[in-house]
């Protein structure tokens, strides 16, 4: 660990001098073995919890720096340090803090909800509760959204006979399609907004998409559901005793959640012309009110919800911890793919570019939907998105409007087959953990796929010839 930390100083006191007056580089120039380090942290994020958990537990952090430093000490001494280091700095100040930051308010805002009291579990309850998931998670994130409403629908189904259906379903409703309509519900559509995309371009362009999976997954939920309750009904003793009421608390968390999405609203709205230029990068006024604002609503958040709220959630960081380790050495790594693909079919990925383009030069939304959705069911759905919105031409403008089908394709497949598999979101391992911990036997890594590639991929083969020919 000591060595990983010098070696890191010794990189960026390397970089220090040269920063200012950094260089762009030619991604048509670079050999795919650029690329390996970044394949190769996606492989560690997707394999190394299933195999070797207990390592990957305890050194996750230790892995993504590994294959940080073995792409960036190259990078350093092959394009120089003005290069390097212009490129880490645009990297961290126009996508990484913003995309962390953001994530930290959300996590700490959801985690100071804590839903009390017992409802009994029957299927429209149920799909109820699976609806209001839904529209949360595009207002606080899939992942506030999944911690806030994961747990009452378990206490409210603890006394039935099989209860892994309503949680594999909660995945795939909450966890992933509801938080498909703007920047906050899912990161990869944060990231969009970033790189210029406006907040509400995406429910404009996919809101039927949205409507038509999520509505037949609930109605899918709902028929199944109804058919287990009526074979298995419910166990005399209920685990959870009932109480007087239903109620919130740290009920004003909610207040805080409302700024949230003024403050990310109005960064994306507020042109202003003061930018200040960071080694190379430019960083707006409204992007740094929208950073402190989110800082400053974190702060009030812990500062002002009771320690009892948080011991009821089981509140703790590690979840964001992990995040933040993981995203910092992809939000690195990356940095020579984008490149390359930016290149076109002149790069070194010009089979890709092509695969997910017509004869006729034009994207095909079908191809990319598939292409970014597939990606997105085994890496993290984040940098799959960026990957493709950047194979696409990566120009906001453009992707926007002459080539919106495609964007829309790109968003679908990010955000909906996330749901693919447990690693394809990070919320789902998160409810996969929660809900065995309160005694839910949920499906294998393969029992899983099979409720998604018997529910989930039928429903994306229709969308496909509705939306994305």
């Amino acid at each position: 660990m000591k060595i990983l930390r010098w070696t890191a100083l010794a990189a960026l006191l390397c970089f220090l001098p040269g920063w200012a007056m950094a260089g762009d580089f030619d991604g048509s120039r670079l050999s795919p073995l650029w690329a390996i380090p970044f394949a190769g942290l996606l492989l560690s994020i997707a394999v190394m919890p299933l195999l070797l958990s207990s390592f990957w537990h305890h050194h996750f952090g230790k892995v993504s720096a590994a294959w940080t430093m073995a792409f960036f000490l190259p990078f350093a001494v092959v394009f120089g340090p003005a290069v390097a280091g212009s490129s880490l700095v645009h990297a961290l100040a126009a996508e990484y803090i913003p995309f962390i930051i953001l994530l930290t308010a959300l996590f700490t805002v959801a985690g100071g909800i804590f839903i009390r009291g017992n409802l009994h579990g029957s299927p429209g309850l149920n799909a109820g509760l699976l609806l209001i998931g839904a529209v949360l998670a595009s207002f606080m994130g899939t992942t506030g959204a999944s911690m806030l409403m994961i747990r009452p629908l378990i206490r409210a189904n603890d006394n039935r006979k099989h209860a892994a259906h309503i949680v594999v379903f909660f995945i795939f409703i909450v966890s992933n399609a509801g938080g498909s309509l703007t920047p906050l519900g899912d990161p990869p559509l944060f990231l969009g907004f970033l790189k210029g995309v406006d907040f509400f371009w995406t429910v404009k362009h996919i809101f039927p998409e949205t409507l038509f999976l999520i509505g037949s997954l609930l109605a899918i939920f709902y028929v199944l559901d109804s058919w287990y309750y009526r074979k298995e009904g419910v166990q005399p003793m209920d685990p959870t005793p009932d109480t007087g009421r239903l109620g919130f608390d740290g009920a004003f968390n909610f207040a805080l959640l409302a700024c949230i999405a003024g403050l990310v609203l109005l960064s994306g709205m507020w042109k202003s012309a003061v930018v200040f230029d960071i080694y190379g990068t430019e960083v707006g006024l409204p992007g740094l009110v929208r950073d402190a604002g989110l800082i400053a609503i974190t702060f009030l958040s812990l500062k002002i919800t009771a320690d009892k709220v948080h011991e009821d959630n089981q509140f703790s960081w590690g979840p964001m911890a992990e995040v933040a380790k993981l995203f910092a050495g992809i939000f690195l790594t990356i940095i020579p793919v984008i490149a390359m693909l930016k290149a076109g079919t002149a790069g070194p990925f010009g089979a890709v570019v092509s695969a997910v383009t017509r004869p006729d030069g034009q994207p095909d939304p079908a191809m990319y939907f598939w292409a970014a959705g597939a990606l997105s069911s085994f890496l993290d759905n984040a940098p799959t998105y960026l990957v493709f919105f950047n194979t696409a031409g990566g120009d906001p403008a453009v992707l926007m409007t002459t080539l919106a089908p495609t964007l829309a394709a790109i968003s679908a497949g990010a955000v909906f087959m996330g749901a693919n598999t447990y690693i394809g979101n990070a919320p789902n391992l998160m409810v996969k953990a929660i809900a065995e911990d309160r005694g839910v036997k949920m499906p294998s890594f393969f029992g899983y796929m099979a409720w998604s590639g018997a529910v989930l991929i039928p429903l994306f083969v229709l969308m496909t010839f509705i939306w994305f020919r």
